[in-house]
């Protein structure tokens, strides 16, 4: 069974959903919380690389494992390691390899997004089977303003920011979250919500929405870890 390194960076940001579909696909997870004290293992080791999201800025280097684990997301690149980041894990690995992350001057990106395929997505290896109609949740303040040399932007968002990015053959990195369903997201909400009131932001609606289009939400995204089980399988071999 092929092998992926799942980096979580906080309790309240699990792989939830996508860890149950990689599982399902036939992968076998190891999930390390550098957070809580794991050590950050040699991604070559594995078969395939996860980058969960989480709240911290993808360029703040008082975060004490985020200098590693770059140094690590440049190792799978360079190696070929199939890698694939989930909004902060997207900002990590654009910063890795020489892109820049900024807080969005449009705000927040908030709920569920249609993803602009653009047309470069529709013969990518992992996304290809993906580029037709369908919406994200986002949950995020930062976006990548700046890509790294060689990457290639699958979609974009309504308002024109990179969604999802290719930034090399067996790397790719997604702004919106297909992990999360409703129940996760209760926390973060609780984290924003004065934030949210202030820009009167009925967090009801915004939850209740998405909860709403769980069954859409399934179907859109479960193809994913599919697919990116099938990428691992055919790169890894049981590395």
């Amino acid at each position: 069974m092929p092998s992926v390194l799942v980096v979580q960076h906080e309790d309240e940001c699990p792989p939830v959903l996508l860890g149950r579909w990689l599982t399902e696909a036939g992968c076998t997870l190891e999930v390390r919380r550098p957070y809580a004290g794991d050590a950050l293992p040699d991604p070559t080791s594995y078969d395939g690389v996860l980058v969960l999201g989480g709240p911290q800025q993808a360029e703040d280097d008082t975060v004490p494992w985020f200098a590693p684990l770059k140094e690590q997301l440049r190792t799978a690149h360079a190696a070929g390691v199939p890698t694939l980041g989930v909004c902060l894990g997207h900002q990590l690995l654009a910063s890795a390899l020489g892109g820049r992350v900024e807080r969005n001057p449009r705000g927040q990106q908030l709920g569920l997004l249609d993803v602009g395929w653009t047309a470069q997505a529709a013969t990518d290896e992992l996304l290809g089977p993906l580029a037709t109609p369908r919406r994200g949740v986002h949950w995020n303040d930062d976006v990548v303003t700046v890509l790294p040399a060689g990457a290639t932007v699958l979609a974009r968002t309504p308002a024109g920011e990179p969604q999802v990015v290719r930034f090399g053959p067996r790397a790719w990195g997604l702004q919106l979250h297909p992990e999360v369903d409703a129940a996760t997201l209760r926390p973060w909400a609780a984290d924003d919500r004065e934030a949210h009131v202030l820009r009167g932001i009925d967090q009801d609606v915004l939850l209740g929405s998405i909860d709403d289009a769980a069954a859409e939400l399934t179907e859109a995204w479960r193809p994913l870890a599919g697919s990116f089980a099938r990428v691992v399988a055919s790169t890894g071999g049981g590395r």
